[in-house]
């Protein structure tokens, strides 16, 4: 490995800079990557914004990024797997970097034949949306609805329910042009949210019962509205606030359809943890990301030297999809 190399920074401005620090070097259980590809999450976004000193962030400077994928370049002590050479992609903190340090326990195998490009936009959508589904109880059979299902993460969930079995999956869109890519992806009822009323269209497509779990990503009264679309003794899983974080419930409707209702956010601060849930989404998942049932929606391909552009584009809201960029 070269003694430097290339990063991208925040906390400088209101965008991105490109900074040359040292190469890091694996210590026990950890792993070197030769990133050739990463992609962007909401939260660089906000961070970028919080950081930023010239519209009142923090002025605090950080190395931005948590998706990649690349080679092994170097392992520390005591990791077994992956071994220098493998293919990975993975999630860590400062990832937008030409080497990546990542604790092993938070990479998964790259499925022969997949590009870096596409591989790199897979694990938060795969580790996040199986996670839920385990949080949830879900079982093969049991009914399931997502909200915001044509978000990065949302469209992984809709096929992680199908290759796990779903017996139902009632997805939500804000935009009527995308019935046909949620229908694809596996989706067997879509509700348009700004045409019908969420809750109603629920209860009319499962006959008045409800679903058995929902998975929301957008927070806000589209979270309230799920409670009473999902069945008795159900589970309501708040994954993300797309629209925003605060809502009012109906504690009746929680109450009186016994609803269990939990939120989800595998951070980085519980290590172990969050490496078992990767380790149960690359073994559920990983044979249908192998054989293509699970692909992740590409919006946009840059490179570090557009990283402005790539920003911009995520700032937007009008990505469809994940935004990669090459890794020079």
């Amino acid at each position: 490995m070269p003694p430097t190399m290339t990063a991208l920074f925040g906390g400088a401005g209101p965008e991105w800079t490109t900074r040359r620090i040292p190469v890091p070097r694996p210590g026990p259980g950890q792993v070197v990557v030769r990133a050739r590809a990463v992609a962007l999450n909401n939260a660089d976004a906000v961070m970028l914004a919080a950081a930023d000193p010239s519209s009142g962030g923090s002025g605090e400077e950080y190395r931005a990024g948590f998706e990649f994928a690349g080679e092994v370049a170097a392992v520390g002590d005591g990791v077994g797997t992956p071994a220098v050479g493998d293919r990975v992609m993975g999630t860590t903190p400062g990832s937008f970097a030409q080497y990546v340090l990542a604790d092993h326990r938070h990479t998964l195998p790259v499925p022969g034949g997949l590009a870096h490009g596409t591989a790199c936009a897979l694990p938060t959508g795969l580790l996040t949306e199986h996670g839920a589904l385990a949080v949830a109880g879900f079982r093969a059979g049991r009914s399931v609805l997502i909200t915001g299902a044509t978000s990065g993460i949302g469209l992984i969930g809709v096929q992680a329910a199908r290759v796990l079995g779903a017996s139902r999956i009632i997805a939500t869109t804000r935009d009527a042009g995308k019935g046909d890519l949620l229908k694809e992806c596996g989706a067997d009822t879509v509700v348009v949210t700004g045409e019908r009323d969420l809750t109603r269209a629920v209860l009319d497509a499962t006959g008045g019962e409800g679903v058995d779990l929902a998975l929301d990503h957008v927070g806000g009264q589209t979270f309230a509205a799920c409670l009473p679309a999902t069945r008795t003794d159900g589970a309501v899983i708040n994954i993300g606030r797309l629209d925003r974080p605060a809502t009012t419930l109906d504690l009746d409707v929680l109450s009186y359809r016994h609803l269990r209702v939990q939120g989800v956010s595998f951070g980085f601060s519980r290590a172990a943890e969050l490496g078992g849930v990767i380790a149960a989404a690359g073994r559920d998942l990983l044979p249908a990301v192998a054989d293509g049932r699970i692909r992740p929606l590409i919006d946009t391909t840059l490179s570090f030297d557009t990283a402005t552009e790539a920003a911009g584009r995520l700032r937007s809201h009008r990505a469809h999809g994940k935004i990669v960029l090459t890794v020079p």
